[in-house]
């Protein structure tokens, strides 16, 4: 059997969203999970009705562009993370590779340390998928 592009393209997706809907249901605090390409788009998402995924991926792009300015013009190093906290909740980005993101939005009762090690675990399984 030969394989054509777009259905390999199409299994690695779902491979990714596989992955992004294991996250979310072995944390119950992330409510949406997306892998954002660096210019905005919506690489695989895993999210509810109620979000736009069209404006999660253009905030997302935003926050880390933005991240990794302030992180090299004050000499922190390498962006590692971004989060941002309001009175809803969470956002936390966390570079995938160098051309993508992986974004999780968590309500405000979250708990961040079990946000942050589902997300790096989740990191290392969509690594080995590349």
């Amino acid at each position: 059997m030969k394989w054509k592009a777009e259905d390999l393209i199409a299994s690695r997706i779902d491979r990714i969203v596989a992955q992004l809907d294991q996250m979310r249901a072995l944390s119950s605090d992330i409510e949406a999970a997306a892998v954002i390409s660096i210019e905005g788009l919506t690489v695989a998402s895993s999210v509810g009705d109620e979000i736009d995924e069209a404006r999660l991926g253009a905030m997302s792009a935003a926050m880390l562009a933005l991240g990794e300015r302030i992180a090299a013009e004050l000499g922190r190093g390498t962006l590692d993370e971004v989060m941002i906290k309001g009175d809803a909740g969470y956002a936390v980005l966390m570079p995938l590779d160098e051309n993508s993101v992986l974004c999780a939005l968590a309500g405000e009762e979250a708990k961040l340390g079990l946000i942050y090690l589902d997300m790096r675990r989740a990191l290392m399984e969509l690594r080995a998928l590349q």
